[in-house]
């Protein structure tokens, strides 16, 4: 349809050229009609500059499509086709095809821009390092665990020697358990990577996902399962022996009451007495010792709501204000910025900071000018930190993760489950726990959120 109009076109025009070219021969020939020639002449030139110029405006106009699709420009029209009969079905074909491509594009613009939002909200980090050891942190993760920035494959270094070696290490399709150094914490992280080549140049993608909650969360099951096997048996063989040390020390108690002063058996029967005194007593206070730590086999549920740490601190201050007083003990707060939020049990929370506390205030018993510190701040990662810093005696670096062992403490009258509770308070907010060194002495424990 469209070359059967163009060709009826062009021959419609060529028809009137010749046409007005036989007619100027012919009054060149027989008249001296000059002016009429000239104006012949001048229809011959107009007639020839419009075939020309219909006969290459299909090529222009397919040029125009051509470059359109070449540049990616679905904003091409072809209103001018369009109002010519020839070229209007032309005209209609190369508007649909333009109208396919922009509505093509749209859709793969939505789908990039999905797959970005997809990429830059996942919790894992994702990073790229390319054939020159230049690294691309991909998404939000990846910026927060990296503190923003990480310009090359040498920064590694800046979170340990051994993180470092791990990313070199790691191979296409392997994984590994990497620790990441950031200050006091250790960030434990599974890893794992892919080689992709994009234009041409080969270039490796990393996953770091963190792992801290997950480990804490199996470690404290482990060793509530150790609690709660190693009670049952201690309760099930201490009952009885508590219940029949309190019945013999009571017999022996009656039997002495019963025999006169002089009798040769008291001494014998006085001694036996003291010692079923002592089994009783001692019976009685490891019964208690385990009571104390099935705590820890007690599964946590925490009703999370949005609370300000102020608030929070300050209740604490309320709290513990006489003990700090007594101890002459200064406490500090900061909380940075002043109306910083964290989702968390409110009760937990405060059970976990209390332990921190009195944990402290031990720490400063024979310290004088002791202090405490209550800190709050957002970090660059965007997790929430609230440490308890003393200017103690410290905990050397060689105990900073045995503290946290049921039963393991360093206190001379500690139970060692205060601690191990935190871990488990932090665990139940998918948190962590860790132990540093206060800037000019003592300890800060940190838990983040």
């Amino acid at each position: 349809m469209v070359s059967s109009s163009f060709r009826a076109g062009v021959l419609l025009r060529a028809g009137a050229l010749f046409a007005t070219l036989a007619l100027l021969s012919w009054m060149a020939a027989n008249t001296h009609w000059y002016v009429a020639m000239l104006l012949c002449a001048a229809a011959i030139a107009a007639e020839l500059s419009l075939l020309i110029r219909y006969s290459s405006r299909t090529g222009h106009e397919v040029a125009r499509f051509l470059d359109a699709i070449a540049f990616d420009d679905t904003s091409v029209g072809f209103a001018g086709l369009m109002r010519d009969r020839s070229f209007r079905e032309l005209g209609a074909s190369m508007t649909r095809v333009l109208d396919q491509l922009r509505h093509g594009r749209t859709e793969r613009e939505e789908q990039a821009q999905y797959l970005q939002s997809l990429v830059s909200h996942i919790p894992v980090a994702l990073l790229a390092v390319d054939e020159d050891d230049n690294v691309q942190l991909l998404n939000l993760a990846a910026r927060r665990m990296f503190g923003g920035a990480c310009a090359g494959r040498r920064e590694f270094f800046r979170y340990g020697e051994a993180f470092a070696a791990g990313m070199e290490t790691l191979k296409p399709g392997d994984g590994a358990i990497l620790r990441m150094e950031r200050g006091e914490a250790v960030l434990p992280l599974k890893a794992s990577a892919t080689d992709v080549t994009v234009r041409g140049r080969r270039q490796r993608l990393i996953s770091l996902q963190n792992i801290e909650s997950e480990l804490s969360a199996q470690e404290l099951a482990a060793w509530q399962m150790v609690i709660r096997v190693m009670a049952h048996e201690v309760m099930n063989s201490l009952t009885p022996i508590t219940s029949l040390a309190a019945t013999a020390r009571d017999h022996v108690g009656e039997t002495l009451a019963a025999l006169p002063p002089d009798d040769p058996a008291r001494p014998g029967l006085a001694d036996a007495g003291e010692a079923l005194d002592t089994l009783a007593r001692r019976s009685e206070g490891l019964l208690q010792f385990v009571q104390n730590h099935r705590r820890l086999t007690k599964r946590m549920v925490a009703q999370v709501q949005a609370v300000p740490v102020r608030r929070v601190f300050t209740r604490l201050q309320r709290l513990l204000a006489d003990e700090l007083k007594a101890r002459d003990i200064v406490l500090t707060v900061t909380v940075e910025p002043e109306t910083l939020e964290i989702a968390a049990d409110m009760d937990l929370l405060d059970q976990a900071l209390i332990n921190l506390m009195r944990n402290a205030m031990d720490a400063l018993r024979d310290v004088p000018d002791g202090c405490i510190g209550l800190i709050a701040v957002k970090e660059a990662d965007g997790r929430v930190a609230l440490a308890v810093s003393d200017n103690g005696p410290g905990i050397p670096a060689d105990q900073r993760e045995k503290v946290f062992v049921p039963f393991f403490t360093t206190k001379r009258q500690g139970s060692g489950i205060g601690l191990s509770l935190v871990r488990q308070i932090a665990a139940t907010h998918n948190g962590g726990v860790a132990i540093g060194e206060t800037p000019g002495g003592g300890a800060t424990v940190t838990m983040r959120f």
